[in-house]
């Protein structure tokens, strides 16, 4: 029987050891890593790949979201269950446009996150109580962002802050590209894509490049590419 490889993400040490002995207990799950800060979690996750890794939103240095974006950036496998102590339907959709596999809340009882993990592990995506396949969970996301959007439409033409380069930059970040990447593509600096990421991040009023994608896809600026974003 082939295990399942697990990397634990959580800044609270009491919490992180008790999802690790609640999984320890089941014979198919192994835990490979355990990180209490954001870029040690990252790199871990790098440099083991386990199949999943269990991350807390809310971690000092990286949140969860930029850990999942990085992973999914540079297209490793592991696939990501974020966990937070506050579960809303913002955190959900940002956690999905992100990359996770699942979002669940830390209240979830033991036996239920052993069976979202043997799902994720399943190629399944878990968003709070629901189940879906890969066709189901894109739907699911085009849906909520659909909502979103209405709720920040406006009528006219479409505005937004950005200058062309900078939409260019925006899209390829939808997209899952690392600044490297963006780069190549362009045929700009490295340090001239950082440089436009800093200017959309302050014009949107945001913190990270999760959250800038959340606002430019709400308000229908972006959409999200499946064939790229879903890629095995």
């Amino acid at each position: 029987m082939e295990q399942i490889t697990l990397v634990i993400v959580d800044d609270h040490p009491l919490f992180r050891q008790g999802v690790a002995d609640a999984l320890s207990v089941e014979p198919r799950l192994k835990i490979v890593g355990q990180a209490a800060h954001g870029e040690r979690g990252l790199e871990m996750i790098m440099a083991l790949r386990p199949n999943l890794a269990v991350v807390d939103v809310n971690l000092p240095g990286m949140n969860g979201q930029q850990i999942t974006h990085e992973i999914a950036s540079e297209r490793i496998p592991t696939r990501i269950i974020l966990m937070t102590a506050y579960d809303d339907g913002e955190q959900k959709l940002h956690a999905a446009i992100a990359g996770a596999a699942a979002f669940c809340s830390k209240d979830i009882q033991p036996e239920e996150l052993v069976n979202l993990i043997f799902h994720v592990a399943d190629g399944k995506y878990v968003m709070g109580d629901q189940v879906m396949n890969q066709p189901e969970f894109e739907s699911w996301l085009n849906r909520q962002l659909d909502s979103a959007r209405r709720s920040y439409s406006e009528p006219g033409s479409p505005f937004h802050p950005l200058s062309d380069r900078e939409m260019e930059v925006l899209a390829l970040v939808v997209e899952g590209n690392s600044n490297k990447e963006i780069a190549s593509i362009l045929g700009i600096s490295h340090q001239t894509v950082k440089n436009h990421i800093t200017s959309i991040l302050r014009k949107f009023g945001v913190e990270d490049r999760t959250q800038a994608v959340v606002y430019a896809l709400k308000r229908g600026w972006v959409k999200l590419n499946y064939e790229t974003r879903f890629q095995e």
